[in-house]
């Protein structure tokens, strides 16, 4: 008669039993002395960093530039840049490892049929006339295995994923932002060039129009072939500025177009200005804390969480590792029985793995991970000051620009008036044209720097939203680091 199952969970507790005694025994076995982790993460007091108490800049915060034109082009680059692309391709590799590793803690579940035609042996344990005969031995079985995990290796292998692919997930959200970045300051960087080629245009003209003032001077003998030679001078100047720009632009549009994924000829129609853009408003408070909501840091702190999971993992291979096992099926010597009901067979009971010797395996494993737990930690240390110190940069440079544009306003309208000054005397014959012409210079140096502090406060404006993390929003961002032991 077959075995029953009564007897088969009677003697199921009594194997566990001999297991767990034997995995108490040789838990001396493990031995991971010595080996540690060195890297601390920084203190919120040794950055700088507070409590947050606003929160700035919002998602979508190149809206507030108030340029349709930019919204879509940065809503463009959002659908369909490579980068991001790559970025969400690399969420998927780390979703994959996630369910691998959750499917370490579930139930194995597997089916196996296997015949094998074969000579069986007169030595061995069949008898005659089956041995030294020719037949099949045939089993067709359902398998089923779990891993008990006593010391928590398969949970913090999982733990060690979730948090990988949740850093994944951070680095696709700050590769937005830094997308959203490059083509808002490329953008600026274009409408700079395009204003500047105007001011080069409009110098063009000017120094055309005192040209011809100046030979009709020259004709009435008011004026030498000298100042004739300077006015005709200016003209090659300024078409040679015109040419230089015009490259800046065709390589601002080509860069732009880049960043959208697109072809050079995507970009060419766009003529953005300076004058429409508005300037973000800072908020009155700007706490240094702020720059926790940054993708790049949340990234950095998750995988600090991830290799002290995988480190956690790794100590627990140093235990003896228990599954249970179960199997039922049909077996048979020969096809003809095969499918009989004498045929079945069963069984279940644990199965323990021990590490004894690994020639020094194990430890160096350990040692490894509690270095990649190290370079973690280290590596949020540096991204964390990193991101301080960019963010006290913007708020330097806005700071420092608005005092700039103020004194640079001043300085244009007193050039404007001495250039006007300038060649109405000329043209009433009280001063010579080198006075004009460094007037002019002066006024074309001024209306130049005017473009370039308009297009620098603008592109602080970004550089201080993306340092801020532009509008990510962390939901782990409260949950204390853990620690490796």
């Amino acid at each position: 008669m077959s075995p029953t199952f009564p007897r088969a969970r009677a003697y199921l507790p009594r194997q566990l039993m001999a297991v767990a005694i034997a995995g108490a025994l040789l838990s001396a076995c493990a031995n991971f002395d010595g080996i540690d982790t060195h890297a601390r993460l920084a203190a919120p007091s040794q950055s700088g960093l507070g409590q947050a108490v606003t929160a700035w800049p919002q998602d979508n915060w190149w809206q507030s530039y108030g340029d349709e034109q930019l919204n879509t082009l940065i809503g463009q680059a959002i659908a369909q840049s490579p980068s991001l692309k790559l970025a969400k391709a690399r969420i998927v590799k780390a979703q994959a490892a996630t369910g691998i590793a959750r499917s370490s803690t579930q139930l194995q579940l597997s089916g196996a049929i296997d015949s094998t035609y074969q000579r069986f042996t007169k030595t061995s344990i069949y008898p005659p006339p089956l041995g030294g005969a020719n037949d099949s031995l045939n089993n067709a079985n359902l398998e089923a295995s779990f891993d008990l995990d006593f010391f928590g290796r398969n949970r913090a292998a999982l733990d060690a994923a979730i948090g990988q692919a949740r850093a994944a997930e951070a680095d696709a959200a700050a590769a937005r932002v830094v997308l959203a970045a490059n083509v808002a300051t490329t953008y600026f960087q274009l409408a700079r060039w395009m204003e500047q080629r105007a001011v080069a245009e409009s110098t063009l003209n000017v120094r055309a129009q005192t040209l011809k003032l100046v030979q009709e001077r020259v004709a009435n003998g008011l004026d030498t072939r000298v100042e004739q030679r300077q006015a005709e001078g200016g003209l090659p100047g300024a078409r040679l500025e015109i040419a230089q720009l015009d490259e800046q632009i065709a390589l601002t549009r080509n860069a732009l177009a880049a960043l959208l994924g697109a072809g050079p000829d995507t970009t060419k129609a766009l003529a953005p200005r300076l004058a429409v853009l508005q300037s973000q408003p800072l908020p009155s408070a700007l706490p240094a804390d702020l720059v926790g909501r940054r993708a790049d840091l949340s990234a950095a702190r998750l995988r600090v969480q991830a290799a002290a999971h995988d480190i956690d993992a790794t100590k627990a291979e140093f235990y003896p590792n228990v599954n249970l096992i179960a199997f039922a099926g049909l077996g048979s010597i020969g096809y003809g029985k095969w499918l009989d009901a004498d045929s079945r067979q069963y069984g279940i009971g644990p199965a323990i793995r021990i590490p004894i010797f690994a020639g020094g395996r194990l430890r160096a494993t350990l040692s490894g991970r509690t270095a990649d737990y190290d370079v973690a930690v280290e590596s949020y240390n540096q991204t964390l000051f990193e991101a301080v110190r960019e963010v006290a940069d913007q708020v330097a440079s806005l700071q420092s620009l608005a005092v700039q544009t103020t004194e640079q306003h001043d300085a244009q309208s007193a050039a404007e008036s001495a250039y006007e000054l300038a060649l109405k005397r000329y043209q009433a014959g009280l001063t010579n044209y080198l006075t004009v012409l460094t007037a002019e210079n002066n006024v074309l140096a001024q209306r130049r720097q005017a473009i370039d502090l308009k297009a620098r406060v603008l592109e602080a404006n970004v550089n201080l939203s993306r340092a801020l993390g532009g509008g990510y929003a962390d939901a782990s961002a409260g949950t204390p680091l853990h620690a490796a032991n």
